[in-house]
């Protein structure tokens, strides 16, 4: 069941000053009520709140004002932390809040609280990270936390903007495409002198079967001729012995008239 509280401040996504919300009882019992920030919404409370709400809006436009002044200070920030990590640059530990609270407050003039570092969840990495500081419900400013694991190593990442172990990334991922290019340059090499043979071959075998053609044409064509020449041999040798009958029997004519005569 649901506790219901009047808020003495704005929270954020919750109400401002004076709201009556219900909340969960957890979150009332263990942050909003032992912080102060709200009271149990009885009567007598509701009573109360409203005898000291002008106190109160006071009160809280001089806390506002005085975050406002800090906020100056912290203002493009940069918070440098620097720890143990792996090549892959994941850290042998993490960077909690209160880390980045207590190196801001070994750095700047003004100092924070651990709860005024809004962070959902620790770092565990080397690289920049922007951190918001609450400073109070209606005050914020954005810091830059650099996790490096060397001072040197943080200048880098400052200057460049971004985390060393992404430049090595990026290089990986460059010298992974450039051998991938070269691979697939040499395999198209390789395909096209394997096309070029092919079609060296195919000419080569089309030469051949032209080649063949052409011999069994010449050949057909002597043949032809020859056989032609062979006719016309035979037929004049059978003139030849036709002619030579011929002389043969006019020969015997004369001889027998010779006789008769």
């Amino acid at each position: 069941m649901p506790t219901q509280v009047i808020l003495l401040e704005r929270i954020e996504k919750l109400g401002a000053m004076g709201d009556v919300v219900d909340v969960k009882p957890g979150y009332a019992r263990n942050y909003l009520l032992p912080q102060s920030k709200a009271l149990r919404a009885t009567q007598a409370n509701i009573a109360y709140f409203e005898t000291q709400k002008a106190a109160l809006e006071k009160a809280n436009d001089e806390k506002k004002k005085a975050a406002e002044k800090k906020a100056k200070g912290f203002d493009g920030m940069k918070v440098i932390l620097i720890r143990q990590a792996g090549e892959n640059g994941q850290l042998y530990g993490s960077v909690t809040a209160r880390d980045i609270a207590d190196t801001i407050n070994e750095t700047a003039k003004e100092k924070i609280e651990r709860n005024m570092v809004d962070l959902n969840q620790n770092f565990k990495e080397i690289g920049l990270f922007p951190v918001t500081l609450k400073l109070h419900p209606e005050v914020k400013v954005e810091v830059t936390v650099n996790i490096a694991r060397t001072e040197d190593e943080a200048k880098v990442q400052e200057k460049t903007g971004k985390a060393l172990i992404a430049d090595r990334e990026e290089e990986e991922k460059a010298e992974k495409a450039e051998a991938a290019e070269k691979a697939k340059e040499a395999l198209m090499e390789k395909d096209a002198l394997e096309a070029e043979k092919e079609a060296e071959a195919a000419r080569a075998e089309k030469e051949a079967e032209e080649a063949e053609k052409s011999a069994a044409k010449s050949e057909a064509r002597a043949e032809k001729k020859a056989a032609k020449a062979e006719i016309e041999a035979e037929t004049e040798e059978e003139t030849a012995a036709e002619i030579s009958e011929e002389v043969i029997e006019t020969s015997a004519e004369d001889k027998e008239e010779a006789k008769d005569a």
